[in-house]
């Protein structure tokens, strides 16, 4: 499969998300990350909240359930989940991503 990131992305420490099938590097500032995501297998995430979350696919397919609302989302597709509101997705394998978090800790550097 060829590397949907560029190497220079490729070098940033990896995020730990405890997804099966994701390989996810992290951009950390002190007030924000921005996670480069990618899924080699189709995964579900369960309903949860937290900051402000902003993204826009790169590959593949997303669905969104936001506050009861599901769409899906695709190549350059761009979505945005508002401080607090829960919200559930199914990934498809394949599926890439760039996205922003509002929270300066939302993810941690994988050991």
């Amino acid at each position: 499969m060829k590397d949907i990131f560029p190497e220079a992305i490729r070098k940033l420490p990896e995020a730990d998300i405890p997804i099966p099938g994701i390989t996810a590097f992290l951009s950390q500032d002190k007030n924000h990350q921005i996670v480069f995501m990618h899924f080699s297998q189709d995964a579900e995430v369960p309903a949860h909240s937290h900051g402000a979350q902003w993204g826009i696919v790169l590959e593949g397919k997303i669905a969104l359930t936001v506050e009861g609302h599901e769409q899906t989302y695709s190549k350059g597709d761009r979505f945005y989940i508002l401080e607090g509101e829960t919200h559930s997705a199914r990934i498809n394998d394949g599926y890439a991503s760039m996205e922003f978090f509002a929270d300066k800790d939302r993810y941690k550097v994988k050991e």
